[in-house]
């Protein structure tokens, strides 16, 4: 069964419940993006101005109850790879508009949480046997914490959409959260020093100051880090996200908050060049626009050795897509969401996809998110190594954080986190 819900943004997004004959059950709550890739499977919206602003589900919970369901009644749950097959053939159309890639993941998600539940365990354990995993394979991520936002996230007073924090001085999942949470608070405290009183956060939790460039949030952070009583570099990096097919036009890099200035490819590598030269930043996500191939291979070129740089926008968690990437050596890593998919196996395809042509792949939320924090067992199921939730903040992110929380002490002494390796 399904029944629209709301997300974090206040918006309508679908919940699917899958019940056993044994009495097991599952559920799970479908996220979506603000900052969606071009190549995105397709949600399915209703468009009826007197509801929720056309953005209602009612359509695609609607495809649920009445086409998905009566094909699945009666297959057993724990045929994960039967059942998203399935899906996709029903729905037929390549972006899976036609159900929904919204109804599809629900049902995918659901019909998971319900097989562990008939097996009796924790959904962790059972997304590592859908992805053919051992629980030797399963690993603790390094969170990558959002700590101030611009672009879509938050008012597009930066144009680069996250600036992030990578922890990575943590021996343990717990110990790198305590210590983004202490460079959030002192975060919080350096921008009111600056005269950034009554700063309110973004979609993702991370705080939206009206800056007087994109620079001066890496330079803020920094301060933020030395404040908290950490090491630039050593105990804490940076991470961004630059989202730049947002602003990009006919051909060029148009940055608002820098002078307005329009960059070429050659000269948008140049920036985050000196910028990577400049700051401990680690990690670049969509540095180049989604469908500027030529860029991103400059800009492969100038940092891929030693920077990790994020496809997002770029793959959008699509196997076709990333395999073009691998072939053409753009990018060195892939984030992972698993609506910009739609089901759970063709997601646990691309993860494997990265990990065997020696990309990363990062765990990722969306910035209008829910409560299920069904990513969270996968980050750790498939090994991947890190995941980006958020902020430490707003309930629908840290029901994630809470949820690796309880992992780490599930698996106790066998808990292995997966410390930062460089590039």
């Amino acid at each position: 069964m399904a029944r629209q819900v709301l997300d974090s943004r206040g918006n309508p997004t679908v919940e699917v419940e899958v019940l056993c004959q044994s009495g097991a059950s599952g559920r799970a709550i479908v996220p979506s993006g603000a900052s969606t890739g071009r190549h995105e499977a397709r949600e399915l919206r209703d468009g009826d101005p007197s509801r929720y602003r056309g953005k209602g589900v009612r359509q695609a919970v609607a495809n649920v109850m009445t086409e998905i369901a009566p094909r699945l009644v009666g297959l057993p749950a724990i045929d994960q790879q039967h059942i998203d097959k399935l899906l996709c053939d029903l729905d037929g159309a390549p972006d899976k508009s036609r159900l929904g890639a919204n109804a599809l993941l629900g049902v995918s998600l659901g019909c998971a949480h319900a097989a562990a539940a008939v097996q009796g365990l924790p959904l962790w354990r059972y997304l590592g046997t859908c992805g053919h995993l051992s629980p030797a394979d399963a690993l603790m991520p390094l969170p990558m914490i959002n700590l101030i936002s611009g672009g879509l996230h938050a008012g597009e007073n930066l144009d680069f959409q996250d600036y992030l924090l990578l922890p990575i001085g943590a021996r343990s999942y717990s110990e790198a959260l305590e210590m983004s949470v202490n460079v959030y608070r002192a975060l919080s405290t350096t921008l009111t020093k600056h005269g950034f009183e009554g700063v309110l956060v973004g979609d993702e939790g991370g705080f939206g100051p009206r800056l007087h460039g994109n620079e001066q949030a890496v330079q803020l952070i920094l301060e933020a880090i030395k404040q908290a009583g950490y090491e630039p570099g050593k105990d804490a990096a940076l991470a961004l996200d630059v989202a730049s097919s947002h602003f990009y036009v006919s051909g060029r890099y148009h940055l608002k908050a820098t002078a307005g200035v329009a960059l070429s490819a050659n000269d948008m590598v140049s920036t985050l060049r000196r910028w990577a030269d400049d700051y401990p930043i680690l990690s670049i996500e969509d540095g180049m626009a989604e469908d500027d191939w030529d860029g991103w291979h400059k800009l492969t070129a100038a940092l891929g050795r030693r920077v990790q740089l994020i496809g997002d926008d770029l793959f959008v968690t699509n196997p076709q897509r990333l395999q073009r990437g691998i072939q053409e050596g753009v990018a060195n890593s892939v984030l992972v969401k698993v609506n910009q998919i739609g089901t759970l196996t063709e997601t646990l395809e691309v993860v494997r996809m990265a990990r065997e042509a020696g990309y990363r792949a990062v765990i990722s939320a969306r910035s209008g998110e829910t409560e299920d924090s069904t990513i969270a067992d996968l980050a750790v199921a498939t090994g991947a190594g890190q995941i980006k939730i958020g902020s430490v903040a707003r309930g629908e992110r840290l029901a994630k954080y809470n949820q690796l929380l309880r992992i780490e002490e599930q698996m106790g002494a066998s808990a292995t986190f997966a410390a930062w390796q460089g590039k």
